[in-house]
């Protein structure tokens, strides 16, 4: 099954990066491997694009497209969270560019079957490493109230938790939820019943972005890997990083500021002693928007944030 996926904001990443020969690129997360293809098609014929994906289709995929330049690429089966593992194996200190796209495929939502579209009847799984041990279908079943609202309420921003989280309580003491299609219609009943209004989007949405976000931990990971990812950066390397909700383009954000600020002593101390130096320099200070026409082209693009930021 082919794996299907339009890269976001192809030329402004290619850009950013500043892919030339001989540079060291790592793709945090291959998905289709449309931003890979372009990024070691720039670097050729003596550079390396190390790929990494935690799902193990946009690995099998990333080997058929990239098979001609299987000489200039590296490619593991990991969460991007690893990745001074990966670069530890290889034997490299620092590289010259880092791409974080967060984005959730067209695969996925489409061709998975791990239930991650309110709009299908599947198994309610989305996972998107299916090595890792909890499906969403556990949470929905198992977690107390308590908890589902804490996950739909801070991954989710959803308002209505409670009525949702009722709602689930009430269905799952009859029988477990088990599909994608069942959730969405316990979620957009429970709404129904107490909206004033019809929103713009599908009563669902948030609390299935919610789940994914707890399933795979994705908040976690993120903020592990802004930590430390300036250490693993040469000078004048590049990070670039594709958010899609608030919450990620936060994280991304605070950080990116975090590392470009030098002296974090209170004001009124007379001589610095925290010793924190300036590491980064953004470079989009105004966080970067695909244009309409890629949006008219690609819908799934409409939600995307670029932040870019260059290791002094």
């Amino acid at each position: 099954m082919p794996y299907d996926h339009v890269p976001v904001m192809p030329l402004e990443v290619e850009r950013f990066l500043n892919c030339k020969p001989g540079k060291i690129i790592v793709d945090c997360t291959l998905g289709g491997a449309g931003h890979a293809k372009a990024i070691v098609e720039k670097i050729v014929p003596d550079g390396l694009m190390i790929g990494i994906d935690q799902d193990a289709d946009a690995i099998k995929n990333a080997k058929k497209i990239l098979e001609p330049f299987s000489a200039n690429i590296s490619l593991f089966h990991d969460n991007f969270v690893n990745f001074p593992k990966i670069l530890s194996e290889l034997g490299i200190k620092a590289v010259d560019g880092i791409l974080l796209d967060l984005g959730l495929s067209r695969h996925h939502i489409e061709k998975s079957g791990r239930g991650f579209s309110f709009r299908k009847d599947e198994p309610l799984d989305m996972r998107m490493d299916i090595r890792s041990g909890i499906l969403a279908k556990d949470l929905v079943n198992k977690m107390d109230a308590k908890g589902l609202e804490k996950i739909f309420f801070e991954f989710g921003e959803e308002k209505r938790t409670k009525q949702i989280v009722r709602s689930i309580v009430k269905q799952r003491a009859k029988k477990e939820i088990q599909s994608s299609k069942e959730l969405a219609r316990i979620v957009s009943d429970a709404i129904a019943q107490r909206a004033s209004k019809v929103s713009r989007i599908h009563p669902a949405t948030r609390v299935f972005m919610a789940l994914r976000i707890a399933v795979n931990k994705e908040l976690e990971q993120l903020s592990l890997f802004m930590e430390g990812v300036a250490d693993f950066l040469n000078p004048q390397g590049r990070l670039c990083v594709l958010s899609f909700h608030s919450l990620e383009d936060r994280i991304v954000k605070r950080r990116m500021k975090f590392f470009e600020k030098g002296c974090i002593c209170p004001p009124d101390f007379p001589k610095c002693i925290c010793n924190k130096e300036k590491v980064f320099r953004i470079l989009t200070k105004k966080v970067l928007r695909p244009t309409e026409k890629e949006v008219a082209v690609n819908p799934m693009a409409r939600s995307t944030k670029l932040r870019v930021a260059e290791r002094i």
